[in-house]
């Protein structure tokens, strides 16, 4: 059983043996403008690895703000990164990791695409954990970011209910298979889980 949204308990079990390995799987939480994606993006940097970028918003629908806020974010990375967009499959980007640091920025937007176009909360979740399972089982270098929201008031629609607690479902998901878990508040990371 997954975990989901209405009091169900996360089920499955924890990974102990990532526990003791060197963190694979590197979980990064924050709000908005906390600092969070250039925190990740440091921590790639600094590995010496080459790192695969996954750029989940879905560019084909983005207004003028967002295209700039995009051409930010792309003109702030490495040109020797190797930027993946319009890509949802994060299964398959696991398997296509190997040798390479994946960064996922963010989960968040991941979501939200698969939301959007209708999928069910329970199947987004199972293939994020499936994504997991395989980036652990495969042992893949991976970083992933994601919003932590539901900190203010309840959304005013069904539709934003569901997903601020599709978002707290996955974060929680997420966090039980990392080995490291940080959450970024004015800049500053603060180590949740690992060390």
């Amino acid at each position: 059983m997954l975990p989901f949204i209405d009091g169900a308990t996360l089920a499955g079990p924890v990974n102990v043996e990532s526990e003791m390995t060197p963190s694979l799987l590197r979980f990064i939480l924050g709000a908005s403008r906390s600092g969070k994606s250039r925190y990740a993006e440091s921590l790639a940097a600094a590995s010496g690895l080459p790192v695969k970028y996954i750029a989940t918003y879905a560019t084909d629908g983005a207004d003028e703000e967002m295209r700039q806020r995009i051409a930010v974010h792309r003109n702030r990375r490495p040109h020797d990164w190797q930027t993946i967009e319009n890509r949802f499959d994060l299964r398959n980007q696991v398997v296509e990791s190997e040798g390479s640091l994946l960064l996922v920025d963010s989960v968040t937007l991941w979501l939200s695409y698969h939301f959007v176009h209708q999928r069910a909360p329970e199947s987004i979740l199972a293939e994020l954990q499936e994504a997991l399972d395989l980036a652990l089982e495969l042992r893949r270098t991976v970083i992933l970011v994601s919003d932590e929201l539901g900190g203010g008031l309840a959304p005013p629609t069904s539709d934003g209910r569901v997903f601020r607690d599709l978002s707290g479902s996955a974060n929680q998901l997420i966090a039980r298979s990392a080995t490291k878990v940080e959450v970024v508040v004015a800049g500053l990371p603060l180590v949740l889980k690992g060390e």
